[in-house]
């Protein structure tokens, strides 16, 4: 079983590779969507059918790429949206209180920068067949 830290693409992830791809789309979708559309770019990030349906993907093929080193990407991928999804409901938690207000706003502010950054970087590691940081297992 090839190692995901190394790189190496076995031929037969062609359609993987593609769905990772595809993935990285829906969630940049998702992101311009917030961008033009009325919704902020991190509400429609968690909320919109297109991130949804990314995740659920994810999912769906995890145990497929297990062991390559697409595994990081959808990890990478996953880790992206419940990790948004967390930061809006602090967000929103500090909505209760008035000195959490501004606060909120910052969260809000800087979780979206994190998911642009984050779908850009994937993406970009991806087109030149780059693994994404993972953490070890100790």
């Amino acid at each position: 079983m090839p190692d995901y830290r190394t790189g190496s693409a076995p031929a037969d992830l062609g359609g993987l590779v593609t769905l990772a791809h595809v993935i990285y789309a829906l969630h940049a979708f998702a992101v311009v969507t917030g961008v033009v559309g009325s919704a902020t770019i991190i509400g429609s990030f968690v909320a919109s059918l297109p991130s949804i349906l990314a995740v659920v993907l994810n999912y769906m093929k995890r145990d497929a790429v297990r062991g390559t080193w697409l595994e990081s990407h959808f990890r990478w991928q996953i880790r992206t949206f419940w990790f948004a999804l967390l930061w809006i409901l602090v967000a929103i938690a500090m909505f209760f209180t008035v000195i959490g207000i501004p606060f909120a706003f910052v969260l809000f502010v800087g979780a979206t920068l994190w998911i642009i950054y984050r779908v850009i970087r994937g993406w970009l590691n991806l087109l030149d067949r780059s693994t994404m940081p993972m953490p070890t297992d100790a």
